[in-house]
């Protein structure tokens, strides 16, 4: 704890002469899972890469301190060997545990957040501890602002007693109706630790539902984590395969369990990036079989994949966005998305809403459920700028139109404007002000995209270089944006370097 009071004794320091000289600045982690362009300049940034530390346990009332920048592996693998698990776990593992705080979407069922309190150092240099009794206001609203109100620099973070396995059961779903039923039914059941959803068509679907145990002796143990093992939703998907014949076979409908070691059921998604991987299949022409999975394992890791997502530039034609709409409209949302890209599939998972009292900005106005059903969107969008910023924007507007919220990790393509519609404006400008935040960049600045004209407005015509004209012909050119892409991800994971920030 002392190193740790040092460190952020000096970041507060060095907040404060920002604040005296009124100079804008940044907070700088190391890495990122946003899919969100990372503008930073290095004589404007608050450094906290090296906050990466789990620091203190307290058993007996089954709390650990932790630094922001811890992921979520290394959170598992400290608490696992003290016989405890995070009460709530982010499905990827390179999710830190500051930015997993900002992302509304997590695999346990019908919990509410896992962060007791936090350490922030303010706008000012002030150093101040955030909790439901303390700086209430501070606390719901900063897990939701992007980094916007402060500077994290501590979470206290709740935990449960650890399993050995997940007993995993596949429920059949025949469309987003029955999911949400099935969702419903077990999601205040109090031995189901987790659930998440997979809809593969409209009219099929699977229900995962997870309980911590010590038994797997008497069921089948499946692991997800290994070169030769299946991608899960591969995994999934043949299992419901399965279940649908022996439905038809027997007449009666049927569920599968088995049993999964509880860190490998915890980044089950971790190989492929969900179903990501296969878009990466698809764009180098590549077959997508068992044995090239095999020998492409390396790469289909997220923190490669997004490294080379990043250095691509193929995330500006990327859709990876995830909108919670409430269970009555879940229905509609899913038919609409369906019409308007025929994505699939689509990903799952109930979300518990912030208290009512902070629920105005945090979640925005339109948010009047505890629950909430979060439905993850991956997938390659159009090429034509105006035509994908169209699409987000569509997105926005049903969400919106729904009563529902999207996840601010990923880009946002609504106008100042529409965003203060949906987030009080009021009290979060009050909020900035009250703890000295405005050398910070907003929460809106910091999602926001250059919408090109497609919202209306005017828009800035840009003299192009030729120097300008050749780069962008190369990175709009295949495969080289691609190549590149995975060159710098290799070279990253080999010398652990920093793909955010030139040293």
């Amino acid at each position: 704890m002392e190193e740790h009071k040092k460190t952020v004794a000096t970041l507060a320091s060095q907040v404060k002469q920002f604040s005296a000289t009124k100079t804008p600045f940044r907070i700088y982690h190391g890495s990122t899972l946003s899919t969100r362009h990372s503008p930073r300049q290095r004589n404007q940034i608050i450094d906290v890469s090296s906050l990466n530390h789990v620091l203190k346990f307290d058993k007996s009332n089954k709390t650990v301190l932790v630094e922001p920048n811890v992921p979520m592996d290394q959170l598992v693998d400290a608490t696992l060997a003290e016989g405890l698990l995070p009460k709530v776990v982010m499905e990827l593992p390179n999710i830190t545990v500051g930015g997993g705080t900002s992302i509304a979407t997590a695999n346990a069922a019908n919990k509410t957040s896992s962060v007791q309190g936090v350490e922030i150092i303010l706008g000012n240099g002030n150093i101040v501890w955030a909790s439901p009794d303390e700086h209430r206001d501070l606390f719901f609203t900063a897990a939701g602002s992007c980094g916007s109100l402060g500077v994290i620099t501590l979470l206290e973070m709740e935990l449960i007693d650890a399993r050995t396995h997940v007993e995993l059961e596949y429920i059949p779903v025949s469309g987003t109706e029955e999911a949400v039923a099935q969702l419903k039914r077990y999601q205040h059941q109090s031995d189901v630790a987790y659930m998440d959803g997979i809809l593969y068509s409209q009219t099929s679907g699977v229900i995962m539902i997870g309980r911590l145990t010590d038994q797997s002796t008497s069921g089948r143990v499946q692991r997800f984590d290994r070169a030769a093992d299946p991608w899960f939703y591969m995994h999934a998907e043949s299992i419901l395969k399965s279940l649908a014949h022996t439905s038809e076979a027997f007449s009666r409908p049927t569920t599968q369990k088995e049993y999964v070691p509880v860190k490998t059921y915890l980044f089950r998604y971790d190989r492929g990036v969900f179903w990501s991987g296969l878009r990466a299949f698809k764009y180098f022409v590549t077959p997508f079989n068992a044995l090239t999975r095999y020998l492409l394992d390396p790469f289909m890791y997220s923190r490669t994949m997004v490294h080379a997502l990043h250095r691509s530039g193929i995330a500006a034609q990327t859709i990876i966005q995830d909108f919670a709409v409430p269970y009555s409209s879940a229905s509609e949302f899913i038919d609409w998305t369906d019409e308007r890209t025929g994505i699939w599939p689509l990903w799952l998972c109930p979300v518990k809403s912030a208290p009512l009292d902070q629920r105005s900005f945090s979640q925005g106005n339109n948010i009047k459920d505890d629950i909430l059903l979060d439905v993850g969107i991956w997938d390659m969008g159009p090429k034509d700028s105006h035509a994908f910023i169209k699409l987000n924007r569509d997105f926005e507007q049903k969400v919106t139109e729904l009563g529902g919220m999207k996840c601010l990790y990923a880009h946002a393509y609504y106008t100042e404007q529409e965003f203060w519609d949906i987030y009080d404006k009021d009290k979060y400008m009050d909020l900035r002000k009250k703890y000295h935040a405005e050398s910070l960049p907003s929460v809106y600045d910091k999602v926001k995209v250059d919408l090109q004209g497609v919202a209306g407005g005017e828009v800035q015509k840009i003299e192009v270089s030729w120097t300008d004209w050749a780069y962008k012909r190369f990175w709009d050119t295949w495969p080289l944006g691609g190549l590149y892409g995975v060159a710098s991800a290799t070279k990253g994971f080999l010398v652990k370097s920093d793909f955010l920030l030139k040293r």
